[in-house]
């Protein structure tokens, strides 16, 4: 009697629902535990008490649900039609277009709230310039208007780059269909394309408000009184007037719990809209021209101008001489020379080794994941799914907690190690390779696979040489989202750092918070050029202007 072969396979799911369990299912059950359970070992709800108790404490969540939903909204508004001039029209410089909103949208948006500062904040050259030269007195770049402006300039761009995919998959043939009933221009817009559009309308919404609700960085800078809960969450567990460690993991809690229940309203609407479409006939772009063309150039190149300004504004400061929070007059490198003085050499390549170590991590464990949802369906592997995408529902900060909790003592303490942050860098980052390469790989037939192993090659083989090449586009495009959400990665790293593990994300927002603002414009102009960098060299491998997701 032959013997059955064991499926390769289920050790990697098991290896896999192992190393979850091991780095992020037992950092939240740490969490919770500790929300619950005291110093002295009693059962309490106590800390959730105090914070439903204290108004100050719950006004921060309907702070940050203010914002959220203004600023997604605001993205939506301002991200759509961009999209829809880009796909629909042949804009001049189209490309240059498409590289600025790329760039805006993967930097680190504590840096763009920080130029604004320099740009619209009380002594900012805008503010000084209308004040003096216009006599007009600019609203205040400080609060929730500011915050509210800084995040939607940052986040619109993902909304571009998720309805570029969608808009790029409607065929043709029923725009021509619509066009021949009469439905043309706005009613077209609404009545067509927003309908077939719609999963990728929430999908970027989510992906919009789960980045706002979790930003520590602007309205930290921002805020001056207008406390978000993220920032009330840091607070708690490294504030300056002392840390309660139990009240932390409680908000902790509330934190994974609100973000949850928007991610599954999300779901569950995205359900509603449950088809699928493929553009057998790609869009065939119109010239814009005419009055209607104008204004599409305007609105693309004014939106995008705005947004880039900020990095733009880093790298000009980078040069500007300055003593502390105050720029002179003419140019050197002075900036450069202190930066490096101050680890700007350990934070450079502390930030690149890290993120190339996490980045090959998620590579191989994401395409395992792909590989095991899709073409080996059981409970097993759908558990992993859904356990795989807990950190796309969780702010930075609760996973930093979270691993400090866990691995902050004996028998494994990674306290200050550069092993704590790749943790932190791979949990977090993860789901965006997850998702692009399980979408991938759905679209491959396993009828390939199939015909790969009737003509002798082995699973193993046909694996690495067919399948994996195949998923080549999905695994590139998530990956590079994943590379610059790491090397831009703060509310995490703001818990998890050491001396030894700075990053240049980390050290641009130290200077800022010291008020050394040359030192910091030169940190973050190295981090601008590096996630420029990483943009093109994504452009050149995947031979593509466009980012899948």
């Amino acid at each position: 009697m032959a013997k059955k072969k064991i499926d390769g396979w289920l050790f990697v799911q098991i290896g896999i629902i192992i190393l979850f369990i091991l780095f992020l299912v037992y950092p939240l059950l740490g969490i919770i535990k500790q929300s619950v359970i005291m110093e002295d070992g009693r059962f309490s709800l106590e800390q959730f008490q105090k914070f439903f108790e204290n108004k100050h404490h719950y006004q921060t969540i309907f702070n940050s649900f203010k914002i959220t939903i203004t600023v997604t909204l605001l993205t939506l508004l301002l991200g759509i039609p961009l999209s829809y001039f880009y796909t629909f029209y042949r804009l001049k410089g189209s490309k240059l277009i498409f590289v600025i909103a790329i760039l805006c949208s993967m930097s680190a948006p504590f840096l763009g709230a920080y130029s604004w500062v320099m740009l619209l904040g009380r002594a900012g050259v805008i503010t000084k310039f209308c004040k003096a030269a216009l006599g007009i007195t600019l609203p205040s770049i400080y609060g929730f208007g500011g915050i509210v402006f800084t995040q939607t300039l940052k986040f619109f761009p993902l909304v571009f780059i998720y309805m570029n995919g969608a808009f790029r998959n409607i065929d043709n043939t029923l725009m021509e269909a619509s066009e021949n009933l009469g439905c043309t221009g706005i009613k077209r817009l609404f009545n067509v394309v927003m309908q077939l559009s719609m999963p990728t309308i929430l999908a970027a919404s989510l992906m919009v408000f789960m980045r706002t609700f979790a930003d520590f960085g602007a309205p930290t800078i921002l805020g001056e009184g207008y406390k978000t809960f993220p920032v009330l969450l840091y607070n708690e567990y490294l504030g300056e007037n002392g840390s309660n460690y139990y009240f932390a993991a409680a908000l902790s809690v509330i934190a994974v719990v609100i973000t949850a229940v928007f991610f599954f309203i999300q779901k569950y609407a995205t359900s509603k809209f449950a088809f699928s479409i493929n553009a057998l006939h790609p869009i065939d772009k119109k010239k814009a021209k005419g009055i209607q063309g104008f204004f599409m150039h305007l609105y693309s190149y004014l939106l995008c101008g705005l947004a880039v300004l900020p990095q733009l504004y880093i790298i000009y400061l980078s040069f500007r001489n300055s003593k502390g929070s105050v720029f002179k007059p003419g140019f050197s490198l002075d900036n450069y020379r202190l930066a490096i003085k101050k680890k700007l050499f350990l934070s450079t390549y502390n930030t690149v080794i890290m993120g190339a170590i996490a980045l090959i991590a998620i590579i191989l464990l994401s395409v395992l994941i792909a590989y095991v949802v899709v073409r080996r369906s059981s409970i097993l592997s759908h558990s992993i799914d859904t356990i795989a995408m807990l950190p796309y529902i969780m702010p930075g900060a609760v996973i930093g907690i979270s691993l400090l909790i866990a691995y902050g003592s004996k028998p494994l303490a990674l306290t200050g190690t550069m092993a704590i942050m790749v943790l932190s860098f791979i949990i977090r980052r993860m789901p965006y390779t997850i998702r692009s390469a399980t979408a991938t790989l759905q679209q491959i037939p396993m009828s390939i696979e199939e015909a790969a192993i009737s003509l002798g090659s082995s699973k193993s083989k046909t694996f690495s040489r067919i399948t994996v090449p195949m998923m080549s586009s999905g695994i590139l495009s998530g990956a590079i989202l994943s590379w610059v959400a790491i090397v831009t990665e703060l509310s995490s790293s703001v818990i998890l750092y050491s001396n030894k593990t700075t990053t240049l994300t980390m050290q641009a927002y130290i200077y800022i918070g010291r008020g050394e603002y040359g030192t910091a414009a030169a940190f973050a102009a190295i981090l601008t050029i590096i996630t420029a960098i990483s943009l093109f060299v994504y452009m050149a491998l995947s031979k593509s202007e466009d980012v899948k997701i």
